[in-house]
């Protein structure tokens, strides 16, 4: 069985390379993701949140940095800040409920300015 964080890490990975198939492992139809773009349910939503983010940070001069990272039982814990062609997110903080061995429940909030 997986770890909390080891689901984590893995999730961390394939977003960094902007794998799609591989990010998907890490949920399941009943996972839900919330964020202030909105509520994603079930893997065919949130495969769709992963295609736009990846478009967005798929760019030559974006830049992501992870400032924190915790893992408490079976949540994760992430702080990181970016820039994209589109937007700087200043402060952005991701929270992982990873039970077993795939995220059940995620939230997205962050402080982002768009581009002019």
């Amino acid at each position: 069985m997986n770890t909390t964080e080891s689901v984590l890490d893995h999730h961390l990975e394939t977003f960094g390379e902007q794998d799609i198939e591989g990010i998907m492992e890490d949920y399941t139809d009943e996972s839900v993701v919330v964020t202030n773009m909105g509520t994603f349910r079930g893997l065919e939503e949130i495969e769709g949140l992963f295609e736009n983010l990846f478009s967005e940070f798929s760019a030559p001069e974006a830049s992501i940095t992870m400032d924190q990272q915790l893992v408490e039982g079976e949540f994760g814990y992430i702080v990181w800040h970016a820039e994209t062609p589109e937007n700087v997110y200043e402060f952005a903080t991701d929270t992982f409920y990873i039970p077993d061995e795939a995220i059940e429940f995620q939230t997205f909030a962050g402080k982002l300015s768009p581009k002019a």
